[in-house]
């Protein structure tokens, strides 16, 4: 049960962008994880239209989301450890190289004597494992400036909701460009933005919370904390379905000819989930957040159902609208349990940890459904996103005592400033 005074009213959302510094790291964040919405998209679509197979594109996306989550928490601890800034500008570097030979590996394609395969894979891997994980990072810096005030579950909320705006305009954006001018212009935009936005966002020194002083090797681990082995397993569910539906839409789209519309169809799925994600953070709940989380994957696993039936583009995007208002409170739910269950001095790796299993995810449903559209068409491919909503409700409905708030004693703690 809830209740919620002025459900409508957006006053909490403005007081937590009026904390001193936030307006700035919000918007460089932002445009620094724009590119998280726009890579596996822009590489299937460049990658299909060199090679005019989804299946491969789908895979060269994975292969990208996977060496993130392998390398996501490694990031993560290195920036609890040394600080974000001294993290972020190696890590961007590297992401520029990985990015530039992805380029040319898949236009070679097309070339008398092209480039082999493995070297498309092997420099998708190198860009996905060190794209900047703005994401994480932007939830810890809430969670240094806003420790212990009733602000934080709001601006958690506010980052959940930024996330689906990233993938309203990213996709949209992505395949506007790949469809309308020169294909490499979406995944090249992406590529562009990522290396801006990470390096505005490091600018923000205000924000940066100190480094936890913490040796890589010793300390506290966040893995180690129990609820987060429930939690992860939601994430791979999560992103398996992002991935899956980023992959099955296009090709759908692509199915009924209209495949210039894969990026509406996608944005519907981030509108429906970004609405929700907006009231989700105004009301005022009386039952626990684990037990929230139960019910909003329930909801997502019926909610795909009747994308398995649909075979009308506009019919497709309701039933895509209504499905995406569950994804925003699933999301929500496992990172605030992720906040209050890990110790304070590794939450970036601890928000790391469950981003990694949201892009392995993605990896898996990406892979998955590009087979699956290969073999049987797009609406087959939905199928995963509604099996894996349903194993991720059954999951947290068995880890509830894990999730439990009450039961953690989190000893490690970093200074934070007065609010």
């Amino acid at each position: 049960m809830a209740t919620s005074s002025g459900v409508g009213a957006l006053t909490p959302y403005v007081d937590v962008l009026r904390t001193p510094y936030a307006l700035r790291m919000v918007l460089f964040g932002f445009i620094g994880r724009l590119p998280l919405s726009m890579v596996g998209l822009g590489s299937v679509l460049l990658v299909e239209d060199y090679t005019g197979s989804y299946g491969l594109g789908g895979g060269v996306a994975a292969t990208g989301a996977v060496t993130t989550a392998l390398l996501g928490p490694l990031i993560g601890r290195l920036a609890d450890c040394l600080g974000q800034r001294r993290v972020l500008l190696p890590v961007v570097a590297v992401h520029i190289v990985g990015g530039l030979v992805f380029l040319f590996a898949v236009r070679s394609q097309t070339d008398a004597q092209p480039w082999p395969l493995w070297v498309m894979f092997v420099a998708a891997g190198v860009a996905g494992a060190a794209l900047p994980p703005i994401s994480s990072m932007i939830r810890t810096r809430w969670s240094y400036l806003l420790k212990g005030s009733p602000r934080l579950q709001i601006a958690l909320a506010f980052e959940s909701v930024t996330d689906e705006l990233v993938f309203i305009i990213g996709p949209v954006l992505v395949t506007f460009l790949s469809t309308t001018g020169h294909t490499t212009s979406g995944i090249v935009t992406a590529f562009v933005l990522a290396v801006v936005g990470s390096l505005l966002f490091a600018a923000q020194f205000h924000t940066e919370p100190p480094p936890t002083g913490l040796h890589l090797r010793h300390g506290p681990l966040a893995i180690r904390t129990p609820g987060l082995w429930v939690l992860c397993p939601v994430g791979l569910a999560l992103g398996a379905i992002l991935g899956v539906l980023e992959v099955s839409l296009v090709a759908f789209a692509d199915e009924v000819n209209r495949k210039a519309y894969a990026g509406l169809l996608i944005a519907a799925l981030a509108v429906g989930s970004m609405l929700s994600g907006v009231l989700w953070g105004l009301v005022h709940w009386h039952n626990e957040l684990r037990r929230r989380l139960v019910y909003s994957l329930a909801v997502l696993a019926v909610g795909t159902i009747p994308l398995l039936l649909v075979s009308n583009l506009w019919l497709m995007m309701i039933f895509v609208f209504i499905a995406g208002t569950a994804v925003s409170p699933s999301l929500i739910g496992a990172f605030t349990l992720t906040e209050r269950l890990v110790p304070s001095a590794v939450v970036t790796e601890g928000f790391t940890w469950l981003g990694t299993s949201v892009g392995l995810g993605v990896a898996l449903g990406a892979g998955m459904s590009g087979k699956l559209v290969d073999l049987s068409g797009a609406n087959t491919a939905f199928s995963v996103a509604t099996v894996a909503a349903g194993a991720a409700a059954l999951v947290v409905l068995v880890g509830q005592k894990q999730l439990d708030e009450g039961r953690v004693v989190r000893s490690v703690a970093i200074d934070t400033p007065a609010v």
